[in-house]
C-alpha cells in the first residue's frame, strides 16, 4: 500500500491577504502617519488636515506593500525563511521608493504642494525608504515570529487529537467489543448494527486529523457513541439530549465534543451502582452556540476526573476560535457541568 506524505512546507511568511493582517498592517501604519504629524517642521501647516494626507499617503503606501507581498508569498517561502525575509524586505523598500518617487512626480505636476517643494523630490524619496526600512525589518520580524509560534500551536493541537484518538482506541473499544460478543446469541440484530455503529465512530474519529468538520456531524458522532454505551450500562445510562435548536450546518473542529462526552460517562455514569442521566443541551446565541454538558457525580468512587480531555478541548478552542471561544467547568455537590460556547467564526 501506498503512504501518501504528509509534510508540508512551513508557512513562515503570513497571509497578507487576510484581515487580521491587514489590520495590524494598518494599525502600525496609522502610528507611523501620527508620528510623522507630530514631529517638528519648519514650515508650521494645521496639524488635522496634514494628519489627513499624511495618513491617506501612509496607508495606501503599506496596502500596496501588503499586495505585493501577499502576491509573492509563495515564491518568497520556498526561498526559505532568510533570504525570503530579506527578500521581502528589499522588496518592500523598493516598491516604497517607487511609489513615493511617482507621487511627488505627480503632485509637482499638478502643483498641489501636498508632499515636498520642488527640488527635494530625493530627500522625500530617501526619508520615506529609511522609515520604511525601519518599519518594515520590525513589522516584518514580528509577524514571522507571529507565525512560528502559530505553527507550533497547530502542531500542538494536532497532537492533542491524536492523543484523543489513542485514548478512545483501548478502553472504549474491549468495551464495545465485549458488548457485540455478549449480544451475538441473544441479539443477533442489535450486534450487527452495533458492530456498524462501531465502524462509522472510528472512521470518523480517526480520520478526524484536527480538520473542521460540522456541529450536525459532530452530533452524529455522538449519538453513535452514546447508542454503543447504553448498550453496554443499560437502564444505567440515561441521556437527556435537547439540540433540536442547534444549527447543524455550524462550522467547528471535529472531536471537539466527543471527549467531553466520553468524559462524563466513563467519571460520571460508570463508576455509580445505579447510573444516571447524561445531559447535553444547546442553544443558539446570537453570535455562535452554547452546548452544556451535565452528569452526576461518582459520590462512591474517587474523586478524580480525567482533566486531560478538559484541557486539550479547551486548548484547541482556544485555538481555533481565540478568545471568543470559551469553555467553563462547573463542579456542584450532586452534578458537573461543562459549558462550551463558541463564536460562528473558525480563527484557525
Amino acid at each position: 500500500m501506498q503512504q501518501r506524505s504528509t509534510t508540508t512546507t512551513p508557512n513562515w511568511l503570513p497571509q497578507f491577504c487576510s484581515a487580521p493582517t491587514l489590520f495590524a498592517v494598518t494599525i502600525v501604519a496609522e502610528l507611523v502617519a501620527l508620528v510623522i504629524v507630530l514631529a517638528p517642521e519648519s514650515h508650521l501647516r494645521p496639524w488635522l488636515p496634514r494628519l489627513g494626507v499624511v495618513s491617506v499617503y501612509v496607508q495606501w503606501l503599506a496596502l500596496l506593500n501588503a499586495v505585493v507581498l501577499c502576491s509573492l508569498r509563495r515564491p518568497l517561502e520556498r526561498l526559505g525563511a532568510r533570504a525570503g525575509f530579506v527578500i521581502a524586505w528589499v522588496g518592500s523598500l523598493l516598491v516604497t521608493a517607487l511609489a513615493s518617487a511617482v507621487v511627488c512626480q505627480m503632485d509637482q505636476a499638478l502643483g498641489l504642494g501636498l508632499s515636498v517643494p520642488v527640488g527635494s523630490s530625493l530627500r522625500f524619496v530617501l526619508g520615506n525608504t529609511a522609515i520604511c526600512a525601519l518599519i518594515a525589518a520590525a513589522l516584518l520580524r514580528y509577524l514571522f515570529v507571529l507565525e512560528q509560534w502559530r505553527e507550533r500551536v497547530r502542531a500542538a493541537s494536532k497532537a492533542q487529537v491524536d492523543a484523543l484518538q489513542a485514548r478512545i482506541r483501548p478502553h472504549f473499544l474491549f468495551n464495545s467489543m465485549n458488548t457485540i460478543a455478549s449480544l451475538i446469541r441473544t441479539r443477533p440484530a442489535e450486534a450487527e448494527r452495533t458492530v456498524e455503529d462501531l465502524a462509522d465512530l472510528f472512521r470518523a474519529a480517526l480520520g478526524a486529523n484536527d480538520a473542521h468538520g460540522t456541529l450536525g456531524e459532530e452530533l452524529d458522532l455522538i449519538a453513535r457513541y452514546l447508542q454503543i454505551e447504553r448498550l453496554r450500562l443499560g437502564d444505567r445510562l440515561r441521556v437527556d439530549m435537547d439540540v433540536a435548536e442547534l444549527p447543524r450546518e455550524f462550522a467547528m473542529p471535529r472531536l471537539l465534543l466527543q471527549p467531553l462526552i466520553e468524559n462524563a460517562v466513563y467519571h460520571g455514569i460508570q463508576p455509580r451502582a445505579d447510573g444516571g442521566t447524561l445531559g447535553v443541551h444547546g442553544r443558539r446565541l446570537a453570535d455562535g452556540v452554547e452546548i452544556v454538558i451535565t452528569n452526576p457525580l461518582a459520590v462512591d468512587a474517587p474523586s478524580k476526573r480525567n482533566g486531560v480531555a478538559l484541557a486539550n478541548v479547551r486548548a484547541r478552542i482556544e485555538y481555533h476560535f481565540g478568545a471568543r471561544g470559551e469553555l467553563r467547568v462547573q463542579s456542584g455537590p450532586e452534578n458537573f457541568t461543562v459549558n462550551v460556547r463558541l463564536p460562528r467564526t473558525l480563527v484557525g
